[in-house]
C-alpha cells in the first residue's frame, strides 16, 4: 500500500473538536504520511501552525480565505509575512475568489487575492488556489502573477485546466470526483499529466462516495485514489505513489 498525502484539510475546524487528539494520530495508521492544513483566516493560521508542531507528519499553510476577506484586519499582510517564515508552514493559503457565496464584496476579494498573490511570489512560496464560480478572474489574476501552487478542489473545465497547466501550476481533486453526477472533475482526472496532479479531502467537508454527507478526514482519500485510479488506467497505489512525489516536489518537503 502506498503513501497518502493529503494536500488540503482543515484539522483546526470545529467539526473536529471532540475526537481531535485521537482522530489525528489515527491517521498514520490508515497509510496517511502527510497533510497540508489549510488556512481562512489569520486564527486558523496560526491554529495550523499548532497542529504542524504537535503532529511531526502535518505541515500548515496560512492566508485568508475569499469568504473572510471582508473582516481581515489592515495588518494582515504584515502577520502573513511573518507566519510564512515559519519552518512548518509551506504554502501560502487556501486564497482566491468565491462568487458562489458571495460572503465578501467582489472586489475586496480581488483586493485581497492580489495582494496575497504578491506576498506569495516575493517571497517564493507556492499557494493554494480556491476557485468557485470565479474562472475567468482567478486565471486572469494567476496569469498576472505567475505564481507557483495549487488549484485545490480543482471545479473548472477541461479547457480551463489546461491554462492552470500551463502556468506551471499543479490541480488537486478530492472527493467530488466520486459524485453521482460529476461531469467535470472526471474529465480533469483523466487528462492532468501524472506529475501535475495531486490529491485532497478539504476535511471536514466532501467525503467520497460512499461517505458523502459526513465527515471527512484523510484516510478516505483511498477512495477518492481508487476512483481516479480507473479513469486514468493505473494501479491505486502507482497513483497514490505519484501523487506523494508531486505534493512532496510542490511544497517542498522531504518524507
Amino acid at each position: 500500500m502506498a503513501y497518502i498525502f493529503d494536500t488540503h484539510a482543515h484539522y483546526d475546524d470545529p467539526a473536529f473538536d471532540s475526537d481531535r487528539d485521537t482522530l489525528i494520530p489515527s491517521l498514520k495508521e490508515q497509510n496517511v504520511c502527510a497533510v497540508v492544513n489549510a488556512a481562512s483566516d489569520i486564527e486558523s493560521s496560526r491554529a495550523g501552525i499548532a497542529l504542524a508542531e504537535k503532529y511531526p507528519f502535518i505541515w500548515a499553510s496560512v492566508g485568508i480565505h475569499p469568504h473572510e476577506v471582508g473582516k481581515a484586519p489592515e495588518n494582515a499582510i504584515e502577520t502573513l509575512k511573518a507566519l510564512l517564515t515559519h519552518p512548518r508552514v509551506v504554502a501560502l493559503g487556501e486564497i482566491g475568489l468565491d462568487y458562489y457565496y458571495n460572503n465578501s464584496p467582489r472586489d475586496v476579494q480581488i483586493g485581497w487575492f492580489e495582494r496575497q498573490l504578491d506576498l506569495a511570489v516575493k517571497m517564493d512560496k507556492p499557494v493554494i488556489i480556491h476557485d468557485r464560480e470565479a474562472h475567468q478572474d482567478t486565471l486572469d489574476m494567476l496569469r498576472k502573477y505567475r505564481p507557483k501552487g495549487v488549484v485545490h478542489c480543482f471545479s473548472g473545465s477541461v479547457e480551463m485546466a489546461r491554462e492552470v497547466l500551463s502556468l506551471g501550476m499543479y490541480i488537486s481533486l478530492g472527493g467530488a470526483v466520486t459524485f453521482k453526477n460529476a461531469k467535470k472533475p472526471v474529465e480533469v482526472a483523466a487528462m492532468v499529466p501524472e506529475d501535475r496532479l495531486v490529491l485532497e479531502t478539504d476535511a471536514p467537508y466532501l467525503a467520497p462516495v460512499p461517505f458523502r454527507g459526513t465527515r471527512c478526514h484523510s484516510g478516505l482519500i483511498a477512495y477518492t485514489a481508487q476512483k481516479i485510479a480507473e479513469i486514468r488506467g493505473v494501479t491505486v497505489d502507482q497513483l497514490l505513489g505519484k501523487t506523494c512525489e508531486n505534493a512532496c516536489r510542490l511544497f517542498g518537503i522531504t518524507l
